[in-house]
C-alpha cells in the first residue's frame, strides 16, 4: 500500500491536520502539515480548526493538543508512544513533593503529564524556560518539574536556586562528553549544538544551547559547516533539508556509536498514520475538569511566548 497516498487522501476527506515532532521518523516529517517543537506543535494545536489532529508524536502532545482543543478529536499513532521524561515524575509523588514547599510557584516542563499540568502554575518549554522564569520576579520562590537538567540551565542563566524535581530525558541524559570529544578531534572545525536537556558538562562546551528549533536556526544560520549535534537523531533530517550544503553529526548513546534515537518517539509508523486516521482511533480521552485545570498554566506559557514574540 502506499501509505503516503492513501493518508492524504484521508487527511482530505476527514478534515485532519498532521503534526510532528521533530524527532519522527522522516517519512513522517515529510507528510506533516506542520513539524516542529513542543512548543511550535502547541500554538499550531491550539489554533487548529479542523475536525481531526493526527499528532504524530508522543502521549503528552497528543495530550497538549486535546487540552488546548478539547472539542477536536485528537489521534496518538500509538498509544505506548510515551515519554521517559513524564514517566519520571509520577502524580503522587509531585504532589508530596509541592506540599513540602508551600510558599512556592510551580514551573513544569511540557514534558510531564496532563496530571502533573493541573497543579502547575505556568508551563514552559526548552524554548521559553528562561523568559517563563524570568517573568516571575527575582524573589519568587519555584520549583521547576521534572528535568533536573534544563531546571540546572535555567538556574544558571537567570540566576535563579529554584527547587528541582529529580527527572531527565533517558535520550538526552545518556550523554557523554566523552563521545563528544571523540568526535571534535575527528573533526576540529565542527561545533558543537546541544539541547538543554543535556548534561551540564555538555552544555558548558557547546558552542550553542537551545530548543530543537533554536539548534535547527542557529545551524542554518550560522557560517561553520559541520556540526555535532547532542540531541535525539530526528532532528537531522529537518537540518540537512535547511542546509543540504553542511555536515552534521548527531552523538552516539553508546560505544557501538548506536543513533541516539527515542524509542517512543519511533514507535509511530505510516502504517500506524493510515490505520490511526482511517479508524479514527486510538483517541485522547480526559475528563472535563483536567482539560480546564491543566489548560491555565499552558494558556498562560502561550501568552508569555507572545508577549515575547517566541515562536
Amino acid at each position: 500500500m502506499d501509505y503516503k497516498k492513501e493518508i492524504l487522501k484521508l487527511k482530505k476527506a476527514k478534515n485532519a491536520l498532521i503534526l510532528a515532532h521533530y524527532y519522527q521518523v522522516d517519512e513522517i516529517q515529510d507528510i506533516a502539515d506542520f513539524v516542529g517543537d513542543s512548543l511550535a506543535l502547541s500554538q499550531k494545536a491550539a489554533n487548529a480548526d479542523v475536525d481531526i489532529i493526527l499528532f504524530a508524536g508522543v502521549h503528552f502532545m497528543a495530550e497538549t493538543a486535546k487540552i488546548l482543543n478539547p472539542d477536536t478529536k485528537v489521534l496518538l499513532p500509538d498509544m505506548e508512544a510515551g515519554c521517559s521524561l513524564a514517566d519520571s515524575c509520577p502524580y503522587d509523588d509531585f504532589v508530596a513533593f509541592k506540599n513540602k514547599y508551600p510558599d512556592h510557584v510551580v514551573v513544569s516542563y511540557i514534558n510531564t503529564t496532563a496530571a502533573i499540568k493541573t497543579v502547575s502554575d505556568v508551563i514552559c518549554t526548552s524554548g521559553n524556560a528562561v523568559q517563563i522564569v524570568e517573568s516571575f520576579p527575582k524573589n519568587q520562590k519555584i520549583i521547576f518539574a521534572p528535568d533536573r537538567n534544563l531546571g540546572g540551565y535555567v538556574n544558571r542563566m537567570t540566576g535563579r536556586n529554584m527547587v528541582l524535581w529529580n527527572g531527565t530525558c533517558e535520550v538526552h541524559d545518556i550523554l557523554t562528553t566523552e563521545a563528544i570529544l571523540k568526535l571534535k578531534e575527528e573533526n576540529p572545525d565542527a561545533k558543537v549544538v546541544a539541547h538543554p536537556e543535556c548534561q551540564q558538562q555538555i552544555l558548558e562546551i557547546a558552542d550553542y544551547v537551545g530548543s530543537t528549533t533554536g539548534l535547527l536556526n542557529f545551524t542554518r544560520t550560522d557560517s561553520a559547516k559541520k556540526y555535532i549535534v547532542a540531541t535525539e537523531s530526528g532532528i537531522l533530517h529537518q537540518m540537512y533539508l535547511d542546509s543540504p550544503d553542511k555536515k552534521f553529526m548527531v552523538v552516539p548513546s553508546d560505544e557501538s556509536c548506536s543513533c541516539n534515537d527515542c524509542p517512543y518517539m519511533k514507535l509511530n509508523t505510516m502504517e500506524k498514520l493510515y490505520f490511526a486516521l482511517k479508524n479514527e482511533k486510538p483517541a485522547i480521552t480526559m475528563d472535563k475538569q483536567t482539560i480546564e485545570l491543566a489548560r491555565r498554566p499552558i494558556e498562560r506559557m502561550l501568552e508569555i511566548s507572545k508577549k515575547h514574540k517566541i515562536i
